[in-house]
């Protein structure tokens, strides 16, 4: 094979590095507003032990730790998924985390304060990207990462949605859910296409697909009941999971592989929602959320404690499992390198 030509290589790096850079800049934007808008509007007011919240209290907490998990997603995009960017990616969102108890237990308010936290996280986000771009020896990205990547934020796209209060009436926990889950549909849908192990010209009809399945379903999902959402959720979940699927596995001669997809479905579908269902389960037995609302100067919650964005964190980390392999695997007739042929070992 020929070697790429020099001129045309970092194109697509710089496209990729452009558009996750950008998606984790805007997380910034939905954590800082969660952390001095939406936070406040949660924490009850009275020392009282009949006041004591109930249970999904504390709803801004869930779609903070999904934005910060939008920026990892985002750095690692940018960095092209190699491990390297990884590291310092997930590095940085512990430390995110570490943060937002810290200023969750100041309790800032107003629009000086989100100004502020908008810049340091700018701030944060572009010397972790220019350190990804610029640092990392490895030309070519890292497919196997990439193709995990769109399946943990499909997964916490269904934690979003399904985020819910005690009362259900806040007017502001409906944009706050919606423009959460669009950070995490679009992460998925240009994860996904940086993961195409071909052209990804081809697959763009898939993706635009998947980006107005979400982009509708989102709204339309977000209404129904907490009782009655559980379907309409799973079935948005399992379309962009089924989206993933296609768009990262190989296309012989330029089309999906349908007989070797629908053979595909029920683990691509149905392994995700299982996890999700047993870690939220864990999640709410195990009282997670129970420390950080103590270390954050909360009330307690009177009753279980979970923390679902960290259920679906770990539920879609262990899905991501299952399509990575075969990404970068065998595809008929030939193994798909996860770096460019020139990048071979010299």
């Amino acid at each position: 094979m020929m070697p790429t030509p020099p001129g045309h290589a970092p194109r697509p790096g710089s496209r990729l590095a452009a558009a996750g850079t950008g998606l984790a800049a805007l997380a910034v934007v939905c954590w800082a507003v969660g952390t001095t808008r939406w936070q406040p509007l949660t924490e009850p007011v009275g020392p009282w032990a009949e006041r004591l919240p109930g249970e999904h209290t504390y709803w801004a907490r869930d779609l903070r730790f999904l934005a910060l998990t939008a920026v990892v997603a985002g750095l690692v995009l940018a960095g092209g998924g190699r491990r390297p960017s990884t590291l310092r990616a997930v590095l940085l969102g512990g430390g995110a985390l570490v943060a937002d108890v810290a200023v969750d237990r100041a309790d800032p308010t107003g629009p000086g304060a989100t100004v502020l936290l908008v810049a340091v996280g700018w701030l944060a986000v572009g010397i972790t990207a220019t350190l990804g771009v610029r640092g990392d020896a490895a030309p070519g990205p890292d497919r196997a990462v990439l193709a995990g990547l769109p399946v943990v934020t499909a997964v916490l796209v269904l934690v979003a949605v399904s985020t819910r209060s005690p009362t259900g009436r806040e007017p502001e926990l409906g944009p706050a859910v919606l423009v959460t889950g669009l950070l995490l549909l679009a992460s998925t849908v240009v994860g996904a296409l940086a993961a195409a192990p071909g052209p990804v010209r081809p697959r763009l009809a898939v993706a635009v697909g998947m980006a107005v399945v979400g982009g509708v379903g989102l709204p339309l999902v977000r209404p129904v009941g907490p009782a009655d959402r559980l379907f309409p959720a799973a079935v948005l979940g399992a379309v962009l999971l089924v989206g993933v699927a296609l768009l990262t596995r190989p296309w012989p001669d330029g089309r999906p592989a349908w007989r070797r997809h629908v053979l595909l479905v029920p683990v691509t579908v149905v392994v995700p929602l299982a996890l999700l269902s047993g870690a939220l389960l864990v999640s709410a037995a195990l009282r997670l959320g129970a420390p950080l609302t103590t270390l954050a100067g909360n009330s307690p919650i009177a009753g279980p404690d979970p923390l679902p964005a960290l259920a679906g964190l770990l539920a879609g980390l262990l899905a991501a499992l299952l399509p990575a392999r075969p990404t970068v695997g065998q595809e008929p007739g030939g193994v798909v390198p996860s770096r460019p042929a020139s990048a071979e070992r010299r």
